[in-house]
Formats: C-alpha cells, structure tokens, sequence
C-alpha cells in the first residue's frame, strides 16, 4: 500500500514561510501542538498502530536537493534557511499518540522551528488512514470525480452566463490537510489545472503538487503565528508587534495578513495605514465573509487607500458556489480570491471529518485563538480565555473546546 506521504515537501506552503520566521526570529519559541476530532461519533482509537507507523515513515523522510532547489528559487526564502532544510530531520519523539482515553490524542511539543512541520502531515495522515479503513476507495474516487466535473461544468456555465464575475473568479486549492488522500488530491489539482484558465484556478497551497505540476504554490501565515506572539510581546499590542516582524522577515513579500485570531475588529484597530500601504491585503478564515468584506474596504477607505488595489481573500469552509458569490458581491469594489480545500479534496459522497491541529502553549503560558465564528477556541486555560476575550472586546463569543 502507498504511503499517505513520501516527500516532506507534501505541505502547505505557509508552514514553511512560518518555519523560517521561527528559525530567524523566533528561535527559543517552545510550543505544544493538540489534534482534535471535532466530528461527534467518529472513534479513531482503532486506527492508532496505522496512524502511528505513516509518522514514523514521514519522521524518516528528508528534503531532496531537487526539491531544495525548488525552494532555493523562491525569492523570499532566505539561503540560511534552505541550508537549516537541508539538514532538517523531523523528531519523532518530539509526538506523543495516546489511545488509552475516550479519544484518540496526539500532541506535538519542542523548539517552534522543528516542530512546525508536524502539523499539516498529522492531519493527512490521519485523514487518509480513516478513509482508507472506512471506505472503498475505488467507489468513493468514482464519485469524486463526477462531483468535480460537474463543479468544473458549473463553474464554466456561470462564467459564461456572467462574463463579468467570470472574469474576475480565482481561487486556489487549500486541500491538503483533510484531503481524502494524497493520490486523490493530485488528481483533483490536475484536472482543475488543466480545465480551467490559469487566471482563475491559481494554483495550490501544497508545494510538493506546485512544483510536480508546475504551478504556483500559495501561502502566507496561519494563525499559530500570531497565537506565538502572544508569548513575545504584551497582549493588548500582540498584533501589532506580529504584523511588524512579518514585515521585518519578508520585506514586502507575503503581504496577505491573518485577520481573526482575536477577530476581525481588533485585527483593524492594529492595521494601521502602515500596514495597510505595506500588505497587499487580509485573510478571513471564520465569521461572516460579507460582513468582513464591508469592514475590510470601510477600513481602507477610511485611510484614503483605494480598496481595488487590495487583496480579500476568503478562506473558511468554501465552495465554488459561495466563492462565485462572494466575487460577485465583492469583485468591482476589492481584489478578491478564494482559497477552497475540502469541498475540492474530500467531497466524495461521505461526510469529510472535521480534524485540527493547533499550538495551544508556548514558552510555558497559553496561547489561543478567538475567532469571529464561536466556538472554534482550542485552549483549555479558562483563566487566560477570559483575560483575551476582556482584552479585545470579545466575551459574548468566547467559547471552550471541551
């Protein structure tokens, strides 16, 4: 049987744009990594042994020089941190997998920098490990693929039927962490690549599948980034301090800020005209995507900054449909693009699970994220929830992962 993982460059993009800032400025960070099944009913006890034995091999793999290659001609990674890949071996002791409880726990804990990478190949591990045991693949595939080409059908109609929006639809796949598996989601890039223009179907978060199919990979921050400069500089002003030393790190380059990590207002009230000249634009990941867009472009013209040179790229939970819709809405008043992942690289005809994998501490202290959608918190501290939601304003969504 394949493995679910055979190059450590099987990721998302933006974990490696994190590790590096972890090595160059964050390099004493210590963190501890959570896995959490959110979806009610599903037991992944059983599959432990599986589950174990596909991290064991990932721990064994190492970067290629053709894939450092790769990444050496990617202008904004620095070559010291090329060379730290190059040398860069995943710990497996630094993974701890327990099935002695009521669930499966998995947890990840170290030095920021060597650990980062554990996150995204955990998640599809045991996302194909689950599927691989409770489904046939063959008949799941089958009717993958007539799902997707009747997405493809429909997205080709609308940009025929609405020329304008057409003309104005991107998107980039964000699949790979809850992909159905690894062979599957190459299969899902390939198609969409070659059915659609190169300017709507951007290309991929997953380096490895940019580099194999020759397109542009694409990534930024995710929010374990600013949940770490939480442990580095006083609360109330943590975001400012995350958005400088992104912009210290990367010069201009990866300019798509994270915005809700303690939701979008207070996100706002730190993207100052500095950062608004600075960064091409922001990343909505949970709350309303409307109601965001309305802020994001009432906050930039508020600063005299004309929003159609700015970037609004949506992210949580889309599909081509809500996508189309939000460029329809959005696309003649900002920049808009999407980032779509499961609906693209599990949508197989059986409910995709809803798994995650966050850094709940660093140096010792909590760290949490306070969405503007409640009840996506993953910190079990109450003490330092509340003192975050009093902070920013946000007791009436504050909400606890039991």
């Amino acid at each position: 049987m394949a493995r679910v993982i055979d190059s450590l460059l099987d990721t998302d993009l933006y974990k490696l744009s994190m590790q590096q800032i972890a090595l160059h400025r964050f390099s004493t960070a210590h963190v501890r990594y959570e896995f959490k099944c959110r979806t009610r009913g599903v037991d992944l006890r059983p599959y432990t042994a599986e589950i174990l034995d596909e991290l064991k091999h990932w721990a064994e793999l190492r970067f290629t020089v053709p894939e450092l290659d790769y990444l050496r001609a990617i202008r904004w990674f620095k070559p010291g941190y090329v060379d730290f890949l190059r040398d860069y071996k995943p710990r497996f002791q630094d993974v701890r997998v327990d099935d002695t409880g009521d669930e499966l726990s998995i947890t990840v804990e170290g030095n920021w920098a060597h650990t980062i990478l554990w996150e995204v190949p955990t998640l599809a591990i045991v996302n194909e490990v689950y599927f691989r045991n409770t489904q046939i693949a063959d008949s799941r595939l089958n009717e993958g693929r007539a799902r997707l080409d009747d997405k493809i059908e429909w997205l080709l109609e609308q940009g025929k039927a609405d020329p304008d929006t057409g003309n104005r639809f991107k998107f980039m796949e964000f699949g790979t962490r809850r992909r159905f598996s690894r062979i599957w989601q190459k299969e899902v890039v390939t198609l969409l690549r070659d059915s659609l223009p190169a300017t709507t179907m951007l290309g991929t978060s997953n380096v490895k599948l940019a580099m194999d199919l020759r397109i542009k990979p694409h990534g930024t921050m995710a929010h374990e980034y600013l949940q770490v400069c939480q442990a580095y500089a006083p609360i109330p002003t943590f975001l400012e301090y995350s958005l400088e030393q992104w912009a210290q790190e990367y010069r201009g380059d990866l300019g798509i800020a994270l915005s809700d990590v303690v939701g979008m207002d207070a996100f706002l009230r730190a993207f100052d005209l500095y950062c608004c000249k600075l960064f091409d634009g922001a990343r909505h990941d949970s709350g309303d995507p409307a109601e965001w867009c309305r802020k994001l472009i009432r906050h930039y013209e508020s600063h005299r900054i004309d929003p159609r040179t700015k970037l609004a790229v949506f992210s949580d939970g889309l599909t081509l449909a809500s996508s189309w819709e939000l460029t329809r809405l959005f696309a003649s008043q900002i920049g808009v693009t999407h980032g779509i992942g499961t609906s693209l690289t599990n949508d197989t005809g059986v409910p995709a699970l809803n798994i995650v994998m966050k850094i709940v501490e660093c140096n010792g202290q909590p760290v949490a994220k306070i969405s503007d959608s409640p009840g996506k918190a993953m910190c079990k501290d109450q003490v330092y929830l509340n003192y975050l939601a009093k902070v920013f304003g946000l007791e009436h969504q504050l909400a606890v992962e039991e």
